[in-house]
């Protein structure tokens, strides 16, 4: 279980193929305080920790994970943001994270607004995802919230801190994202389905 807030970026420096599965090495400061085994969010995912050597780290995503994420997409020199488990002493900060992605967006739009920033994003609605104005979502791993809520889009608003600290100033537009939508909209969403589907 996670919160969306970012702790450290991590720098991709190796990607092996293995058969159908990716592993990814990484290096980060944050490695020392690692451990093999735990579970640590990668742009809102969650991997696990297979090896530690040093400042470096590797996990490997499995065919599901690369399909239903931008994972795929990753080049070497890339950067990830990292978030480890929360834990049950800690504050909430975020909001109820669990680092399983629902599905890729797409950066349509991003304007700087003179003191923070506005990024637009895009998705397909025929998955059943929704967002609500100032919900929450998860963002590449981090708790945004959204305004500008429509069918199949939403805007969040990025503050000075956040774009200097995570990867979102590498975001370009048609990027892709990793959205992990809120899991209280998830349960209403699918309990209040058959309702909606009897009364249209």
């Amino acid at each position: 279980m996670f919160t969306g807030i970012i702790e450290n970026k991590a720098h991709l420096i190796e990607i092996i193929k293995n058969q159908t599965n990716v592993s990814f090495v990484f290096e980060s400061s944050l490695t020392p305080e690692l451990k093999v085994d735990q579970s640590v969010a990668h742009n809102g995912v969650c991997l696990t920790i297979e090896n530690i050597e040093g400042s470096r780290y590797q996990v490997t995503a499995i065919e599901e994970t690369l399909q239903k994420t931008s994972l795929s997409e990753w080049k070497i020199g890339d950067f990830a943001n990292l978030e480890r488990s929360m834990q049950a002493n800690s504050r909430f900060d975020g909001h109820m994270v669990q680092g399983h992605v629902d599905q890729i967006g797409f950066c349509k739009n991003i304007i700087d607004q003179n003191g923070s920033y506005r990024i637009d994003i895009e998705y397909n609605p025929k998955s059943g995802n929704i967002t609500v104005e100032k919900g929450s979502i998860c963002l590449n791993g981090i708790s945004l919230t959204v305004f500008n809520s429509t069918e199949n889009g939403f805007s969040v608003a990025i503050i000075p801190y956040t774009w200097e600290h995570t990867n979102l100033n590498a975001l370009k537009i048609g990027d892709k994202v990793n959205l992990e939508f809120d899991i209280i909209g998830k349960y209403l969403a699918k309990m209040f389905k058959p309702f909606a589907e009897k009364l249209s």
